[in-house]
């Protein structure tokens, strides 16, 4: 059952940890139905935090569902990087069934990956004959 929970530890609480995010945003992944917006942190673990508007799914129920669908993709997700996670629902949600919410989900687990990947690669090292070749 353990694999089941969401412990506060790996939640964005306070609004200061919201706005840490929005603030320094690292990683920006779009897609048509979601906005994630990724910032790293110094814990060693990822953490989620959702925003669904009233605007965007009209019912509490619906607003519910897809919180609980994003929530468990997340907790499936446990190689994500150590990042802070905000996840942002955009219009059209409502008609998506829940197969099709996790297959989103999992595309956009995999892309935030990549780019964190890609944002900590440090770039190659210049050694003096590579600087040097193009003088004559």
């Amino acid at each position: 059952m353990n694999s089941l929970s969401f412990p506060k530890n790996a939640r964005l609480l306070r609004p200061g940890d919201y706005g840490r995010v929005f603030d320094n945003v690292q990683i920006k992944v779009p897609h048509r139905h979601f906005l994630v917006l990724a910032s790293a942190n110094e814990l060693g673990r990822p953490r989620l935090g959702l925003i669904f508007a009233k605007k965007n799914l009209k019912h509490a129920v619906q607003r519910n569902r897809v919180k609980r669908l994003v929530r468990e993709s997340f907790r499936q997700h446990p190689d994500l990087p150590a990042v802070d996670i905000i996840v942002l629902g955009r219009q059209g949600l409502a008609g998506i069934e829940n197969a099709k919410l996790h297959a989103i989900l999992d595309e956009l687990w995999q892309r935030l990956r990549r780019k964190s990947l890609a944002s900590n690669q440090p770039a190659p090292p210049v050694n003096a004959q590579t600087r040097n070749s193009g003088t004559a």
